[in-house]
């Protein structure tokens, strides 16, 4: 069994991570997941939340606000919609994702099918800024 994988975070912004890790938290859609190395291949949607990567460097923390996750035998891509490491995030960017969520949660009301989609999606990205005390 080996120590690390292979760990990729890229958002259509830019790659924030491209390193080996022994641990990746991952906030999936349907609750949250850890990776490991040899994991069992796995694709998860991801909602928003900060994604942990631990390696022999330390550990890094990234906020993601959605997109996939795939996890294979020998390592971790991670196809964000939003990405920003934790430390770069400031109280404006935080009121930035919550007014795009609320956006989105108060368009959806013309199709109410949406609407619990973008109920879940506004709570989160408030939940978000409690978490990470901003």
């Amino acid at each position: 069994m080996a120590n690390t994988m292979q760990f990729d975070l890229v958002s259509p912004e830019r790659s924030l991570a491209s390193l080996q890790v022994s641990a990746v938290q991952i906030p999936g859609a349907d609750g949250d997941m850890t990776a490991m190395p040899d994991h069992a291949p796995t694709i998860t949607t991801l909602r928003p939340g900060v994604l942990k990567a631990e390696g022999p460097e330390g550990t890094t923390e990234y906020l993601v606000t959605g997109g996939f996750a795939q996890i294979n035998g020998d390592g971790l891509s991670v196809l964000a919609e939003k990405a920003i490491p934790v430390d770069e995030v400031t109280r404006a960017h935080l009121d930035e994702l919550i007014a795009e969520a609320r956006g989105a949660h108060e368009a959806s009301q013309e199709h109410p099918s949406l609407v619990d989609d973008a109920a879940k999606l506004l709570a989160d990205m408030e939940a978000l800024g409690d978490h990470m005390s901003l």
